[in-house]
């Protein structure tokens, strides 16, 4: 069983138990939230059986997960160069970022489906 959800301008196929990186949310370590902005459900073992596509999105069905940790990616170092005139720049940046872990999907012809 998995879904699609929408979050910070991107797409996450989630299941339940899954642990990933979204862009960073306002949320604390240790707090609760919800993702109502769910694009695709399904809810059989085959990716035919019980599959539901939003028209953008998927009524009545919520995401929740757990957050695990804010925290800031690796550094990437941006350098731009060019030759013969004596031009050059060395950047850095670290991308935030939240862990969250999916803890089930809510339906609301269904309880709870995981």
């Amino acid at each position: 069983m998995f879904a699609v959800i929408k979050t910070g301008g991107k797409q996450y196929l989630v299941s339940p138990g899954d642990k990933i990186r979204i862009e960073k949310i306002e949320a604390e370590e240790g707090k609760k939230v919800t993702f109502k902005e769910v694009l695709l459900l399904n809810k059989g073992l085959s990716t035919d059986s019980g599959l539901k596509i939003g028209t953008p999105l998927v009524k009545g069905v919520k995401v929740t997960a757990k957050v695990i940790k804010q925290d800031r990616a690796k550094k990437v170092t941006i350098l731009k160069y060019k030759a013969k005139k004596r031009y050059q720049v060395k950047k850095g940046h670290r991308q935030p970022f939240t862990e969250i872990e999916i803890l089930k999907v809510l339906s609301s012809t269904a309880k709870s489906i995981a």
